[in-house]
């Protein structure tokens, strides 16, 4: 077993929300999916213009909060309690709108 303590875990700043990651290829040798979670504060946007999209599908499940995304060319508000599927390749972006963190764990599978 591999355990990590998340509060020890230095958050990368990606535009201007903190994601870390847990586990990916370079903790678990061979691993072909990557661990993480990330907080939005308000205002937080990512990317900071336009769309992003990768390899590997994505899933996320919210913990707390709310944010306002576009995927696929569709527009969606998830909130906590919420889980999400993003395939491989779509295009998307997200938005914290509110006035508290949204907190999401997420998970890129590869195929």
């Amino acid at each position: 077993m591999e355990v990590v303590t998340i509060s020890s875990i230095e958050p990368e700043k990606r535009a201007n929300a903190n994601m870390k990651t847990l586990f990916n290829e370079a903790i678990l040798e061979g691993a072909r999916t990557t661990l993480g979670i990330a907080t939005f504060p308000p205002g937080a946007r990512i990317p900071l213009e336009g769309t992003g999209a990768h390899e590997e599908d994505e899933y996320a499940v919210v913990i707390k909060g709310s944010l306002t995304t576009v995927s696929g060319g569709k527009k969606y508000r998830i909130s906590a309690g919420q889980a999400t599927f993003i395939p491989s390749g779509e295009e998307h972006w997200a938005y914290n709108d509110g006035d508290e963190d949204c907190e999401l764990i997420w998970t890129l599978v590869k195929r």
